[in-house]
């Protein structure tokens, strides 16, 4: 049996995944490794549509890299690249770009609320142009499955509406994809700010579970997260909106449900249930960083895993492109 195949991206932007990524997408794409034929990129490119500092962007990759192992994937499972060492990438990118109107690219909702926020003077073309990318980095390996979350549900429609557009025009070329929109599951949210989603962009980082955070920072940052009016640990996202965040990653980490925490520490404050979050979120995450800085001691070693996965990467997307150029008649 064929095995379908999945591919999805995260950015080298910063020196830690947070808790969010992980509940929300790679533990997922863990899952997903078993069973379907899993291709998985630190989509570097992407990370240059803003200001970039050559050093930090080297590390932040590695650091990614490590993290994406010792959460879970497999270089024997799955393929685990980084973007940028596969030039088809960039090769079909231009081809995408010369499918897609200037009209459809105008109307994604990422870059109108990016470049708003920044000003029309400093947004880079590359911001403008991701998407059309990202839709070669999915076409490229044939991809039937693209787990993504809900805020790339619109790049994904572009992606098979280009695929489409081509097969129609020149011939069948590209699996069209579809979306694997992320199951909602632990929606995690800042904890110092519940209201908010745990993002990178939120603020001072207070509020972010960060995976490469020693033990003592993330147990610090949790017992000062914001709580709520009154002392009952109860699930109520609207009226305690920062317990039942807690209440959310206790039980995401440890498997236990809502309803069975509530019941532990009914009449116990919330001084008990935080020292509770907190080390079930420490020893969660403390074997997993040990990992993660055991990999990055051997730099050779992880960068070989890399060129590895590269190599598996593109002996998939050279076909790919092989096949589109031919199809443009494109010689040869």
């Amino acid at each position: 049996m064929t095995l379908k195949r999945v591919l999805s991206g995260i950015q080298p932007t910063s020196d830690s995944f947070h808790l969010g990524n992980y509940l929300g997408a790679v533990k997922q794409w863990v899952e997903l490794q078993d069973g379907h034929d899993a291709f998985y990129c630190i989509v570097d490119l992407h990370a240059l549509t803003v200001e970039t500092d050559p050093k930090l962007m080297r590390k932040r990759t590695l650091i990614s890299a490590a993290q994406l192992l010792a959460l879970g994937i497999s270089p024997e499972k799955a393929t685990l690249f980084v973007q940028s060492q596969v030039p088809q990438h960039n090769q079909l990118g231009w081809i995408m770009e010369c499918l897609t109107g200037f009209g459809e690219a105008s109307r994604m909702t990422q870059f109108k609320d990016k470049s708003q926020k920044s000003g029309t003077d400093t947004t880079r073309v590359g911001l403008f142009t991701y998407p059309m990318l990202m839709a070669a980095d999915i076409l490229l390996y044939q991809t039937h499955l693209v787990p993504v979350g809900e805020d790339q549900r619109q790049h994904i429609e572009l992606t098979r509406d280009i695929a489409e557009r081509f097969n129609s025009k020149y011939g069948k070329t590209f699996v069209v994809p579809e979306g694997y929109i992320l199951k909602e599951g632990a929606k995690i949210y800042d904890i110092a700010e519940p209201t908010a989603k745990m993002s990178k962009s939120s603020g001072t980082g207070a509020g972010l579970i960060e995976i490469m955070d020693s033990p003592e920072t993330n147990l610090k940052k949790i017992k000062s997260a914001v709580t709520d009016a009154g002392r009952e640990v109860t699930f109520d996202s609207v009226n305690k909106p920062g317990i039942s965040n807690l209440l959310t990653i206790h039980s995401a980490l440890s498997g236990r449900t809502i309803k069975e925490l509530e019941n532990e520490f009914d009449g116990k404050g919330y001084g008990d249930f935080k020292s509770a979050v907190a080390e079930v979120v420490v020893e969660y995450l403390r074997p997993i960083r040990s990992k993660a800085l055991e990999l990055l001691e051997d730099e050779a070693h992880l960068v070989k895993i890399l060129h590895e996965g590269a190599a598996k990467a593109q002996a998939v997307a050279s076909k790919t492109l092989e096949g589109t150029y031919k199809n443009l008649g494109l010689v040869l």
